[in-house]
């Protein structure tokens, strides 16, 4: 019988109903000895309002609603009791420290989650659909999620995975007559097994990029010279005053970041200390920053000034940026136009640019839609299948470099042998995805990003 952990499943804080969940052999003799019942004995999956007691004082701590799910039908395979009861920081904390005072321990994070993996009711990447679920930040990411978690990637590895096997078993059984060199029908047939499987290992990698997108979103940076309105579109884009606008070139001296979502893409955007020389040690601590943030971002948006004419520094900070993928945005097109744009596209060919004003929200619209422009958009609305987790597609590349170079090695007339080496590691890679060949190390590694109680 493995111990007894327990967990607040529910945020913390107030609330109207607060859930407990103890997972274990001992569960169930827990909650009776909460209860003071000793003959209680719930049917499972069936709620019951039950009074849970201090046992020591019989003080009443609160009343409360518990569901016994017994072992194996549980979300863990174990005996699971989850006890709702009144969203109270204290009383919560006082019924687990019950449940503590009685055999129990404190959950560590995604230990349900692994005891769920360990005893088979879910694979690995379905484990990780959980914690990307509850990490959802847009519909279409919540919704990539709950396919993966009805087992979406592993459904799709089997097959890959069989056909990879009936290889493997193939060319060991070859060894086993090293008198008899494998027919060349058999070998034509392996290697045209392999180019399949390599095809559709290569078709799940190029996925991830829309995948990445739906998750992770997009980091865009606004960065300029002091004063030609980057707070502003800030807060425009949010929607509220998040950024301080003043007259007062160097306001932003440090980056402030905040996200929001266009077209079902999450994005993060970072308003940045404005560029220029300055011996101000603070406002020049927040330009390196900045310069540092254009390197990490997806997309940087250069600001211009539409209501004066080009200077140097906006020059420079084009040419500092023309490296990377950007987007020109000029504004104050509220005010009598000096920029000469022709000069912009012809310094700078193959830049587009969008014009607005953050001050009267003109062309807005058409700005947070530029912002995701350069981005497969049709792949991510248009999505089947996708692989969303670095993780997974770092696995799966890894198992198609290794299936092409068995497939090199088998159609120069390697040996079995030399070739079964790669194959070997590429349904290896492939296991580790699922968990079926995942190391305890790796594992806690991954469960160590969940939250406690899941």
């Amino acid at each position: 019988m493995s111990d007894t952990i327990v967990a607040l499943a529910t945020p913390t804080g107030r609330s109207g109903i607060g859930v407990i969940r103890l997972s274990g052999g001992g569960s169930l003799e827990i909650l009776k000895k909460l209860t003071l019942d000793k003959d209680f004995s719930p049917q499972p999956r069936a709620a019951v309002l039950k009074k849970l007691y201090d046992p020591e004082s019989a003080d009443v701590v609160d009343e409360t609603i518990v569901t016994y799910f017994q072992s194996p039908q549980s979300f863990t395979g174990e005996d699971v009791i989850e006890i709702s009861g009144h969203g109270s920081p204290v009383v919560l904390r006082r019924i687990i420290d019950l449940c503590l005072k009685y055999d129990a321990r404190m959950a560590e994070a995604g230990e349900f989650s692994l005891r769920a993996l360990a005893n088979g009711q879910i694979d690995l990447s379905q484990a990780e659909a959980i914690r990307d679920l509850i990490d959802a930040q847009t519909v279409a990411s919540a919704k990539l999620s709950v396919r993966q978690l009805g087992g979406e990637i592993s459904h799709r590895l089997q097959p890959i995975k069989d056909s990879l096997l009936d290889i493997i078993v193939l060319l060991e059984s070859a060894l086993e007559f090293v008198e008899d060199d494998l027919p060349d029908y058999q070998r034509d047939n392996a290697l045209k097994s392999l180019t399949a499987i390599s095809d559709d290992l290569d078709k799940m990698a190029s996925t991830f990029s829309a995948g990445k997108l739906i998750r992770e979103g997009l980091r865009i940076a606004l960065v300029g010279r002091p004063n030609v309105g980057k707070s502003s579109l800030f807060n425009a884009l949010l929607g509220h005053e998040r950024a301080i606008v003043t007259e007062i070139a160097g306001t932003t001296r440090d980056q402030i970041h905040e996200r929001f979502t266009v077209d079902n893409i999450p994005i993060s955007l970072i308003d940045t200390a404005g560029l220029r020389e300055t011996s101000d040690t603070v406002e020049k601590i927040g330009v390196e920053r900045s310069r540092r943030t254009i390197a990490d971002a997806d997309l940087v948006v250069v600001m211009l000034d539409g209501s004066t004419a080009l200077v140097k520094e906006d020059i420079e900070i084009l040419r500092e940026v023309s490296a990377f993928p950007h987007l020109i945005a000029v504004n104050k097109i509220d005010l009598v136009s000096q920029i000469d744009l022709a000069q912009v596209t012809s310094e700078f060919p193959g830049s587009k640019i969008v014009r607005f004003s953050a001050k009267t929200e003109e062309n807005i619209s058409t700005l947070t839609h530029a912002l995701i422009e350069p981005f497969n958009l049709a792949e991510v609305n248009n999505a089947g299948f996708i692989v969303s987790d670095a993780r997974h597609h770092d696995l799966i590349v890894r198992s198609g470099t290794e299936i092409d170079r068995s497939y090199h090695l088998l159609a120069e007339g390697a040996s079995e042998e030399i070739v079964l080496i790669g194959l070997h590691n590429a349904i290896r890679f492939l296991g580790q995805i699922t968990g079926e060949t995942t190391t305890e190390d790796m594992l806690t590694q991954i469960f160590a990003t969940f939250c406690i109680g899941k």
